[in-house]
C-alpha cells in the first residue's frame, strides 16, 4: 500500500478513535482522557504500518514491537494513575476556564488535533513498514539500543513517582526519588530519547531524514506547550516556594547532579 494510502487509513483510525474518548469524555468531564488516547494510538498506528507495510518484515515488526510495548505501557499507566479516579489535570482545568464557551466543540477540535499529531509522529514507523533492505543494519540496532536506555528509564521515573505519590506523607511535597533528584521531569526526558531511537531505526531509510521530524516536535511541545511549561506552572500554584527550591537547584530536563542552592555549582 503506497505510503500516502496507510498514512491517510492511520489518520482516519485515529479520527475515529478520539472522536470515541470525545464522546466519552463528556459525562465524566476528565479531558485527560485524551493523553491516554495519544499514547494507545501511536502503538496502533505502527502495528497498522507494519500490517499493510511492504517493507523488510523483521524490520517493521521490530519497531511496531518496541512501539507497542512502550506505548501501552504508557497509556495505560495514564488511564490508571491520572484518569480512572482522579480530579481532571490542572492543565484541561486552565483550558475550560480560558476557552469558557462552546466547550464540547472546542475540545473536539483539541482531540481531533491530538489524532493528526499522533499520525505525523508516526512517520518513523511509516518509513520503517516501507523500507524494502532486505536485513537489519546498523541504524536499526542503534535504534532498537538507544530505546531500551530510554525505556527503561521512562519507567522507572514513572515507578519512583507513583511510589512517592502513593504515600500519604508526601502529600503536598516535591518527589526527588531516584531519577527525579537529577532531573525535574526525567520522564519528558527519556520519552524524548524514546522518539531519538524511532527517528534513529528509520534514519537509513529513503527520505528517512523525514523521521526526525518527530523527536524535533516532541522536544518542541515538551518545552512551549503541553509539557514542562504546564507542568511547571501547576506545581509552583500548588506547592509554591518548595518547587521554587527543587527549580533552582535540579536540572529541568536532561538528568545531571544537583546544584548548590547558594553558590549554583553542581554537588
Amino acid at each position: 500500500m503506497p505510503a500516502l494510502h496507510l498514512a491517510l487509513l492511520a489518520w482516519a483510525v485515529a479520527a475515529g478513535v478520539m472522536a470515541l474518548l470525545w464522546l466519552i469524555h463528556l459525562p465524566m468531564r476528565n479531558a485527560a482522557i485524551v493523553d491516554f488516547g495519544w499514547g494507545f494510538l501511536l502503538p496502533t498506528i505502527a502495528i497498522l504500518y507494519a500490517l499493510a507495510g511492504m517493507g523488510y518484515a523483521p524490520r517493521r515488526w521490530l519497531i511496531a514491537a518496541m512501539a507497542a510495548v512502550w506505548g501501552y505501557r504508557l497509556a495505560f499507566y495514564l488511564l490508571f494513575t491520572r484518569i480512572i479516579g482522579h480530579v481532571e489535570e490542572g492543565r484541561y482545568v486552565e483550558l475550560r476556564e480560558s476557552w469558557k464557551t462552546h466547550l464540547p466543540l472546542k475540545f473536539f477540535v483539541f482531540f481531533q488535533a491530538q489524532a493528526l499529531l499522533d499520525v505525523v509522529l508516526s512517520l518513523p514507523f511509516l518509513l520503517a513498514a516501507l523500507d524494502l533492505r532486505p536485513a537489519l543494519g546498523w541504524s536499526d540496532f542503534a535504534g532498537a539500543a538507544v530505546w531500551a536506555v530510554a525505556f527503561a528509564g521512562e519507567t522507572a521515573a514513572d515507578a519512583q513517582l507513583t511510589a512517592f505519590k502513593s504515600n500519604p506523607a508526601n502529600k503536598g511535597k516535591t518527589c526527588r526519588a531516584g531519577l527525579w533528584m537529577y532531573s525535574r521531569h526525567p520522564n519528558y526526558f527519556f520519552e524524548w530519547l524514546i522518539w531519538v531511537a524511532f527517528a534513529l531505526y528509520a534514519i537509513t531509510a529513503p527520505w528517512g531524514w523525514l523521521g526526525l521530524a518527530s523527536p524535533a516536535l516532541m522536544l518542541f511541545f515538551l518545552f512551549r506547550v503541553t509539557g514542562i511549561p504546564a507542568t511547571e506552572a501547576q506545581a509552583l500554584r500548588s506547592r509554591g516556594e518548595e518547587y521554587r527550591r527543587y527549580q533552582e537547584t535540579t536540572s529541568a530536563f536532561v538528568p545531571w547532579f544537583p546544584k548548590n542552592p547558594r553558590s549554583g555549582q553542581a554537588t
